[in-house]
């Protein structure tokens, strides 16, 4: 039986649904289990939220995540894309109501290796799910990726400096340093979950199509994604016949989008993704110009 497109479509489009709902639990467990009972904080703006709703309210935390995290879905809809807004805004929705539901239902303590383990497992296993599926929780990650497009630093050293900041902050209002420095701890326990469960974490990848229809994919890029393109010219080893390669840089959170994209006008397109580490953007050659460098 043949599928169709739109029902693969469909489908895909529930399936990652469903993975992000997975993940926004299991988020949400780490956080009313292990987190906030002990003061352990995550970064970025839900680590925010977090220092807000310990010094108030431990229930309002759902309530406070959403309104700091709608400016960035609107700078994520002017910057990324509308699929990935669509999964972000889902996954904040069900990441809220979970932690909303798992308040009171059981708190963690015990000793600190237990709960920076277990709650960084948890923390992590839960966004790279909805990482994987092409969605986000965190606002900084959003943050990151415009500054890195202006200021040429990467989105892993801006979202470190952003966190550092964060967990300062949360020494300060505690006053407690110990509980500050068990968060970055379990943060570094949750970025290595994250990077283990996401293929190719890395912000940046090059992708070479082969494709019998590789003008009709330029033209879909450029118009729909706004991402440059390379056309390379090669030649079948096997067959002879001349081959036009296009070599596209993007994003990470764009990747999913660019795949649907091209296997939507060719399904039988030859896709080769490599994580890019550093990138080098010549500068127009005027008195006192260098060459930019952005190491990734």
């Amino acid at each position: 039986m043949k599928v169709s497109s739109e029902s693969f479509s469909v489908y895909r489009i529930i399936s990652d649904l469903l993975f992000i709902t997975a993940g926004s639990i299991t988020a949400a467990a780490a956080i009313q289990i292990f987190m906030l009972p002990n003061q352990l904080i995550d970064g970025g703006t839900i680590g925010l939220a977090m220092i807000i709703a310990s010094l108030t309210a431990p229930n309002l935390l759902p309530f406070i995540i959403i309104p700091l995290t709608l400016p960035f879905i609107y700078f994520a809809y002017r910057s990324i894309g509308k699929r990935f807004v669509l999964y972000m805004s889902f996954a904040l929705a069900a990441f809220s109501l979970a932690n909303n539901f798992l308040h009171s239902l059981y708190h963690f303590h015990g000793d600190v290796l237990e709960i920076v383990v277990f709650g960084g497992v948890a923390l992590g296993a839960g966004t790279g799910l909805i990482i994987r599926r092409g969605g986000c929780l965190d606002g900084a990650e959003i943050t990151a990726i415009i500054l890195h497009k202006r200021l040429g630093y990467t989105v892993g050293q801006i979202i470190l400096v952003a966190n550092c900041f964060i967990f300062l902050l949360a020494g300060i209002c505690f006053g407690d340093w110990n509980a500050a420095l068990r968060s970055l701890m379990l943060y570094m326990v949750a970025y290595k979950i994250i990077d283990a469960m996401v293929t190719g974490f890395d912000e940046t990848k090059s992708v070479m199509v082969i494709s019998q229809k590789s003008q009709e994919l330029t033209k879909e890029v450029l118009h729909k994604m706004g991402v440059g393109a390379t056309i390379m010219y090669g030649k079948g080893a096997f067959t002879g016949a001349d081959k036009e390669i296009l070599f596209i840089i993007v994003e990470r959170l764009q990747l999913l989008e660019l795949k649907d994209l091209i296997h939507k006008i060719d399904p039988c397109a030859f896709l080769a993704i490599q994580n890019l580490h550093e990138l080098v953007h010549p500068q127009p050659l005027v008195a006192g110009s260098r060459i930019k460098k952005a190491t990734l």
